[in-house]
């Protein structure tokens, strides 16, 4: 079948980082807009000569030497001589990304930055805005399966083997210049939208996971009075439906209209400029909603993210209300073992430990050994079983002591474990809720009682954690553990 294209655009080369994205930005528009307007044109009847085609925008740098570079840098430099790739899209909700990860490229590398139109196709399912109504009745009309006019999804190239470091560059191959291409990152917005019921521009740099609606509605009540009072560091307030509350200090109001029912993982955002602000999930129960969501928030690259969540405890000391900051994972939630061995282990992440110690300090008034009366740091464990008390207590507890575990719950290890994969900064800090191994477990009227007294302070302090990281440089953040031999530019 004949291949329908838009005119070529040229390759161009840039010294500029705000003209070469720019030029991203024309060619990426060009493109989609080409698509869209075939499908358009097809809900009218002017069915196309041929299948419709335009491909992603592609970013390439060169190195030809071997310079040594800056060794405290966890990112943005070519690792060995040739030529490095990759291909974007939606330069516009990626701006400040892009602006940040070409600038480092043209300081650390110099030469030039070459952009052009890639052979990689734009499905048809990425270039409509969420806002757009198409005529489905007129489409179905006709004749002709979608597919045979335009370009759909293709598996080929929507996989993690970059992120995952399968991936061999064979020779003559380019180098991979970041950890996903742009079909992977547009199936990811999408699914975003779909299981958050927020738009993928609302989600900010710095995220929160919750497996309790209680944090979310503590999370919402402190929000809204940040808007009401005209906080300073924070613009509008964005729930499900999209949802927005504008800050007082901007004018105030709220608009749009909430969904008629709750999504999966429904996503809440207190949002400010460069999306440096604080964005909250509450994954509900389980490693595999927590597997879920994190691989698909991990394309928008966030300087970090943490878990604040409820625990079982394991050892006879620990009080209800204490917390448990983690510093090494037992991994038996089993989700990723296709994708992370087992024999890597987790390291804990001092930028982020140091964070959340700080933030305990501040928020309960206390320090030293003080501070270790009400927080204890050890392993966790993350089990798939809910129901795990139920099995042969001789052989679950003997391994539970064996790994030194002190805490057991069934998302933090998966978001812990997914953070190191995609090379997003993470941290754990959870709150003992019930301690099962020792015969208390929440009678009826104590967890109202428990929720309300705790939950407050816990999630204060992980927004306390969040505003002591986003004043660090993202360089920083972004720890040198979580990049492997021959590592990816683009953070």
């Amino acid at each position: 079948m004949k291949i329908i294209y838009p005119p070529q655009i040229k390759k161009k080369s840039f010294s500029d980082p705000v003209k070469a994205w720019e030029y991203v930005q024309k060619i990426y528009l060009r493109n989609k807009n080409f698509i869209r307007d075939q499908l358009i044109s097809l809900t009218k009847g002017e069915i196309p000569k041929g299948k419709v085609r335009a491909t992603y925008p592609q970013v390439e740098v060169v190195s030809d030497t071997h310079k040594k570079v800056d060794s405290r840098l966890p990112y943005g430099f070519l690792h060995s001589p040739g030529t490095y790739k990759t291909t974007l899209t939606d330069p516009d909700f990626f701006k400040y990304y892009l602006l940040e990860q070409f600038s480092l490229i043209l300081k650390n590398n110099g030469g030039t930055i070459e952009i052009s139109e890639s052979d990689t196709p734009i499905p048809l399912h990425y270039v409509l805005d969420a806002s757009q109504n198409i005529d489905v009745a007129a489409i179905s009309n006709i004749k002709i399966p979608l597919r045979d006019l335009f370009d759909v999804p293709d598996l080929n190239n929507t996989d993690d083997e970059i992120v995952n470091g399968t991936h061999i560059t064979q020779k003559g191959e380019a180098f991979p210049l970041s950890a996903f291409l742009a079909p992977r990152i547009d199936y990811s917005l999408h699914r975003l939208a779909h299981y958050t019921a927020t738009a993928p521009n609302s989600f900010q740099n710095f995220v929160i996971f919750t497996n309790y609606a209680f944090y979310i509605d503590e999370f919402c009540r402190i929000a809204k009075q940040y808007m009401a009072d005209g906080h300073e560091d924070y613009d509008s307030f964005v729930e499900p439906g999209n949802v927005i509350t504008l800050n007082k200090r901007l004018g105030g109001g709220t608009s749009g209209k909430a969904p008629p029912r709750n999504p999966q993982m429904p996503a809440y955002h207190l949002t400010t400029g460069k999306k440096r602000g604080i964005t909250m999930v509450n994954i509900g129960v389980g490693p595999s909603n927590a597997k879920t969501i994190t691989d698909h928030i991990a394309v928008l690259r966030p300087h970090a993210w943490l878990m604040l969540g409820h625990c079982a405890g394991l050892r006879s000391t620990q009080e209800l209300g204490d917390y448990v900051l983690a510093h090494a994972y037992v991994r038996e939630d089993h989700v990723l073992d296709a994708d992370l061995p087992l024999s890597v282990p987790i390291p804990a992440l001092a930028e982020v430990q140091v964070a959340l110690e700080q933030a305990v300090a501040e928020i309960t008034q206390l320090e030293g050994l003080e501070m270790k009366r009400v927080m204890r740091t050890g392993t966790v464990a993350t089990f798939d079983n809910r129901n795990w008390e139920l099995r042969d207590q001789i052989e679950v507890t003997r391994r539970l002591s064996q790994s030194r575990a002190i805490a057991l719950d069934m998302e933090s290890a998966t978001i812990a474990a997914n953070g190191f994969r995609f090379r997003v900064p993470y941290g754990t800090l959870l709150c003992v809720s019930d301690k099962p191994l020792h015969g208390e477990i929440k009678l009826p009227g104590m967890a109202s009682e428990f929720y309300s007294t705790q939950v407050k302070r816990h999630l204060l302090i992980g927004l306390k954690a969040m505003e002591i990281l986003r004043e660090q440089p993202a360089e920083k953040i972004h720890s040198r553990k979580l990049r492997s031999f021959a590592e990816t530019a683009f953070q």
